[in-house]
C-alpha cells in the first residue's frame, strides 16, 4: 500500500469544521490503496474539541505529533480572556473594518497579521521542517498533502519536499490572500507583498493544488501553472446511521428553523429573524409551532438580535455538541439555514455543512427540510443549490422571497401535520407524497467514500507524473 503524508493543524480531539475534511479522507483512503501518516500539533489551540470524532480514526493509523508554541497567550491578557482559553481560528472568524473593536483588540489583529506571518502557527514551520526531514529518511512515503488554513502547513511541506524530494500536493480549504478576512488584519504594504510571496512560492513549487469549489479554482489557476483541482467537501453516509432520538423525533412536530455550525455577526441573517418575528405577531399557530434551533458556537450579538424580534421563547440555543449528534437534528428541520459572510468574497465559499444539508434534504425517511442560503445570489452555493433542486439562496436583503420561502415551506409543515408526519410522506404515490428535497444521483456524488477515490486517483496521477 503506498504511503501519504498528511500535514494538518486540525486533528481530534480538536473539534470543528477544520477537522472533518481530512479525518474523513484518512478514514476512507486506505480502502483505496493509500496509507495516511498523521503529522499534526500535540497541543493545538482548539477552539473546541469533540473526542468522539476519534471514532473516525481508522485503527492502526499513525499519527505523529510534536509540541508547537502559538502566541495566543499574550493575546488573550491583550484581552482580557483567561490565559488558558482556546483562541483558534475566532481571532480572525468575525474580522470586520475595526470600527466597533477595542484598542486592545485592533492592537491583537494588527500583530497577528504583520508580525505572525502567515498566521500564528509560524512559529512551529522549523522545529516541523527538522522534525519530519529526519523522520521521513528512515519512513519513507509516496506523497506529501499540506491542508490549510492554516496555512503555515503549506510552508512546512514545501521545504521538507524541498529537502526529500518527495512530491508534494497543497490542499486549500479556504483561500489565503483571497479569504475575507485578509483585507481586515490591517497589513502594512511590506506584509501584505510577503504574504502574497509566500503564496505565490507554495502555488507555484507544488506538484498539484486541491480546492474545494470552482471559483477558487479559477482564482488560482489564474496565479500559477500548477495543475489546480476541485474536490469539494461532502457528508460521510455513516454519520446519518445513529437513529434519531427520542426528543429529535418529537422535534418534527414543530416547525424548525435550525442552524448547525459557527454563526457570527459578519454573517447574521437580521432580515430573515425581523419577518420572523413578523410573522409569529401575526399569526398564533406560526408562534406555537416555529423553533430556531441553534448548534455550534453563535455570537452574543446573534441571539440578542434573535430576541430583540421577540422570538425569546422560540429559540433553542444548544451550543457546541459532538457532531455525531448533529445529522438527527438537521434531519428533523424544516429549513435549513445556511449564511454567508456579508462579504464579495463569500461568493466562492462552500462550507462544509452544506454537503451534510444536501444529504438530510435527500434522506428516505419522508421528512425533507429544504436549504436557505443567505449571501451572494450567483455564487457558487447558489449555483449548487438549484443544480440540486434542494434550496437556495437569497440576497441578505431580499425581504419579499425569504419571507415567501418561508410561508411556504410553513404550509408544507402542515401539509406533513395533517398526513401523519412520516405515516403519510413515506407513501410512494397519491397525496402523501410531497416533491421536494435534493436528487439522490446528485447528492451521492459528493459522499466521502466518492471524494475520497477522487483524491486516490489524483494521488496516483501525480505520482506517476500525469
Amino acid at each position: 500500500m503506498k504511503k501519504v503524508l498528511l500535514i494538518t493543524y486540525y486533528w481530534p480531539p480538536t473539534g470543528g469544521s477544520g477537522v472533518q475534511r481530512w479525518l474523513k479522507f484518512a478514514k476512507y483512503l486506505p480502502d483505496y490503496g493509500w496509507e495516511p501518516i498523521i503529522y499534526t500539533p500535540l497541543n493545538p489551540a482548539a477552539e473546541s474539541t469533540d473526542p468522539n470524532l476519534e471514532k473516525d480514526i481508522r485503527p492502526g493509523t499513525k499519527v505523529l505529533k510534536t509540541r508547537i508554541i502559538e502566541p495566543y497567550g499574550i493575546y488573550n491578557i491583550l484581552t482580557g480572556r483567561k490565559s488558558n482559553a482556546a483562541v483558534g481560528a475566532g481571532v480572525t472568524a468575525n474580522a470586520g473594518n475595526g470600527s466597533n473593536e477595542s484598542i486592545t483588540k485592533r492592537i491583537s489583529k494588527w500583530i497577528r497579521g504583520n508580525v505572525f506571518i502567515p498566521d500564528p502557527r509560524c512559529l512551529w514551520i522549523r522545529p516541523s521542517v527538522k522534525f519530519l526531514t529526519e523522520w521521513l529518511k528512515d519512513n519513507p512515503v509516496d506523497t506529501i498533502i499540506s491542508t490549510g488554513p492554516p496555512h503555515s502547513m503549506h510552508l512546512i511541506a514545501k521545504q521538507v519536499s524541498r529537502n526529500t524530494g518527495i512530491k508534494w500536493i497543497a490542499d486549500f480549504r479556504d483561500p489565503w490572500t483571497g479569504m475575507f478576512y485578509f483585507k481586515h488584519l490591517n497589513l502594512s504594504k511590506k506584509s501584505e507583498a510577503r504574504h502574497k510571496k509566500l503564496e505565490q512560492e507554495v502555488v507555484n513549487n507544488a506538484n498539484g493544488i486541491i480546492v474545494v469549489t470552482e471559483s477558487m479554482r479559477r482564482d488560482f489557476s489564474a496565479k500559477t501553472n500548477t495543475p489546480v483541482h476541485v474536490i469539494t467537501n461532502g457528508y460521510d453516509p455513516q454519520d446519518f446511521q445513529t437513529p434519531m432520538t427520542k426528543e429529535q423525533e418529537e422535534a418534527k412536530r414543530f416547525f424548525e428553523i435550525t442552524h448547525t455550525g459557527l454563526m457570527v455577526e459578519n454573517g447574521n441573517p437580521s432580515v430573515l429573524w425581523k419577518l420572523l418575528g413578523q410573522m409569529a405577531k401575526e399569526d398564533n399557530d406560526f408562534r406555537n409551532h416555529l423553533r430556531i434551533r441553534l448548534i455550534g458556537n453563535t455570537e452574543n450579538s446573534i441571539i440578542q438580535d434573535i430576541q430583540n424580534n421577540g422570538l425569546a421563547n422560540n429559540l433553542i440555543n444548544l451550543g457546541y455538541i459532538p457532531h455525531s449528534q448533529i445529522p438527527g437534528w438537521q434531519k428533523c428541520a424544516s429549513v435549513l439555514i445556511l449564511p454567508l459572510r456579508k462579504e464579495p468574497e463569500a461568493a466562492a465559499i462552500l462550507t462544509g455543512k452544506v454537503f451534510e444539508y444536501l444529504y438530510s434534504t435527500a434522506d428516505s425517511n419522508g421528512n425533507h427540510p429544504v436549504i436557505a442560503g443567505f449571501g451572494p445570489e450567483t455564487g457558487d452555493l447558489a449555483h449548487l443549490l438549484k443544480d440540486a433542486g434542494c434550496g437556495a439562496v437569497y440576497d441578505w436583503d431580499n425581504e419579499e422571497e425569504i419571507k415567501k420561502t418561508i410561508a411556504v415551506e410553513y404550509l408544507k409543515f402542515k401539509e406533513k401535520l395533517r398526513l401523519g408526519l412520516d405515516e403519510g410522506l413515506e407513501k410512494k404515490g397519491g397525496e402523501g407524497k410531497l416533491e421536494y428535497g435534493a436528487e439522490d444521483s446528485k447528492v451521492e456524488a459528493f459522499s466521502r467514500p466518492a471524494l475520497t477515490e477522487k483524491l486516490a486517483r489524483l494521488l496516483e496521477d501525480t505520482l506517476n507524473n500525469k
